[in-house]
């Protein structure tokens, strides 16, 4: 089963249903939302539009953090999702889309890439925690 993404749902000026003129093509062919987690590495290359090779991430626990600061790129451990303002479900399911907001060993993080779409989790640091 796979998403539709035809525009064929809109009705009549006069409220009528409109019908359907011709079937569902393949390019109006969507997917399912990869749904990034937090767990063992995990990816899914999946064909597009065109021949194109999409790679999803389904779970993983490393980002690249980049410090704005220093310029300086890492590759750290994520420790848990802190925020996601893209979803409240997400945000309480601790998905990892792009702008979320995430732990990890340097420091707080908001995701910059799209898991779902570039295959990795890049995130720029929004604030360093206070060691003592």
């Amino acid at each position: 089963m796979s998403v539709w993404h035809g525009s064929s749902r809109k009705r009549k000026q006069t409220g009528g249903r409109k019908r359907a003129y011709r079937v569902k093509r393949n390019f109006e062919k969507g997917s399912f939302p990869a749904e990034t987690s937090l767990g063992e590495p995990k990816r899914r290359c999946v064909r597009g539009y065109g021949g194109q090779i999409k790679v999803k991430v389904l779970s993983d626990k490393y980002a690249s953090v980049t410090d704005p600061k220093s310029g300086k790129t890492e590759k750290t451990e994520i420790l848990r999702v802190i925020r996601n303002r893209a979803n409240v479900d997400y945000d309480r399911r601790g998905v990892i889309t792009k702008g979320a907001e995430i732990e990890t060993s340097v420091g707080l993080a908001r995701v910059t890439s799209s898991p779902g779409s570039d295959g990795v989790i890049n995130a720029v640091l929004i604030g360093k925690e206070e060691k003592s």
